[in-house]
């Protein structure tokens, strides 16, 4: 200790300066990380929970939150699983799409049959269903949010296309494994085909297939305040006959509340009300081959209408023609994300919760009738 004090005393100047270093550089130190830390809050790059306003009044998906759903979600880093689902009224209610992060509703046959993808990611349903073959134009929609695809067989030209390993990884019920797919007693086929998430992950994990997501994600915003949000408003999806689909704004919930050939459509296995807090409707020309076949314009860019906090916005939808793999010279997958831009280009920003994209053709109806002038489903 007496060293140490010798040592102080003769070189009391020199410790001063050294202390004084140390302060000055810590507040410039300080200064240097706050402005820092303010210009990442004023950038919206900073976001510590998933329902954080930032300056932008944009959430950009930071921490954990489904990059599809914008939802704090535990498995939100694991890939999401496309699953084909059917449209048809003998199915009807279906069972796991209330556990979905994001749906997509489209014809199978021009102006008439619809069939579904359910993407699942943050949540592990017990029972997905009724499942049915896969179409080549829901390949090229999964491999845009980098999903795999899981179905019950499927046309010739989607199972060309899922032979190439550029495209997306396949989950067919007719190579099932780990219980993956199961047939349920009592329902007549082809409409008793179900699978179960956890069967499907487990299969996906054996076949050696890639089971974190590198898909970069939809912007999302936070919700209107319920204070202005508009009393109500309904939604007419103009699909043929009895898979046409109505949706009624519930400005409490700030959710639509959906409704398919003139019922309440719920989810089988969970009663669960089917209500997105997101719809986008996107209008594609189509047409018919080999008879029974639909061919969608999905790749390209068309006509947008998304209905958000009550709002309707009219923009278009975007799906670069790029890195396509080719088959039977009719199918194009690309990897590019499908876009969904308002009237100025910019991506919409959807808000955390359910997105539902109807995909119509053009000539068939869509409406959209806010408060004081909503039909009654």
């Amino acid at each position: 200790m007496e060293t140490i004090r010798k040592f102080l005393k003769q070189n009391k100047k020199a410790v001063l300066a050294a202390l004084m270093a140390v302060l000055v550089g810590g507040v410039v130190l300080w200064a240097i990380n706050g402005k820092k830390d303010t210009e990442l809050e004023k950038a919206g790059e900073k976001s510590e929970t998933p329902s954080e306003e930032t300056g932008s009044g944009v959430l950009l998906n930071q921490g954990e939150v489904s990059p599809l759903s914008g939802l704090p979600c535990e498995n939100y880093k694991r890939r999401a699983i496309g699953v084909m689902q059917a449209g048809d009224v003998s199915t009807r209610p279906l069972s796991g799409f209330s556990d979905a992060d994001m749906v997509f509703e489209m014809p199978v046959i021009t102006a008439s049959i619809t069939r579904l993808m359910g993407v699942y990611l943050c949540n592990s349903p017990k029972e997905i269903g009724s499942i049915r073959s896969a179409r080549h134009d829901y390949v090229t929609i999964a491999k845009g949010i980098d999903a795999m695809l899981a179905h019950w067989g499927g046309s010739h030209f989607a199972l060309e296309v899922l032979k190439n390993k550029n495209t997306v990884p396949d989950l067919d019920a007719m190579n099932n494994t780990e219980g993956a797919f199961f047939r349920k007693d009592g329902i007549p086929a082809p409409d008793n085909g179900f699978a179960s998430h956890e069967g499907l992950w487990k299969m996906a994990g054996k076949m050696g297939y890639r089971l974190e997501n590198k898909f970069e994600g939809y912007p999302h915003q936070a919700e209107a305040e319920a204070s202005k949000r508009p009393a109500g408003g309904n939604l007419r999806v103009g699909f043929a006959g009895v898979y046409g689909v109505n949706y009624t704004y519930d400005p409490k919930t700030n959710s639509y509340l959906r409704s398919w050939g003139g019922k309440e459509d719920t989810d089988k296995a969970t009663g669960k009300r089917l209500a997105p807090k997101n719809i986008i409707v996107a209008f594609a020309t189509s047409r018919q081959i080999e008879g029974q076949y639909n061919d969608v314009d999905i790749e390209g860019s068309g006509e947008m209408h998304a209905y958000i906090n009550g709002q309707e916005i009219i923009g278009k939808w975007e799906k670069e023609k790029k890195n396509c793999v080719i088959g039977d010279d009719l199918v194009c997958v690309t990897d590019s994300k499908l876009k969904f831009l308002d009237d100025k280009g910019e991506e919409i920003k959807f808000i955390p919760g359910q997105i539902w994209v109807e995909i119509l053709e053009p000539g068939q109806s869509l409406k959209w009738e806010p408060a004081g002038a909503a039909a009654t489903n």
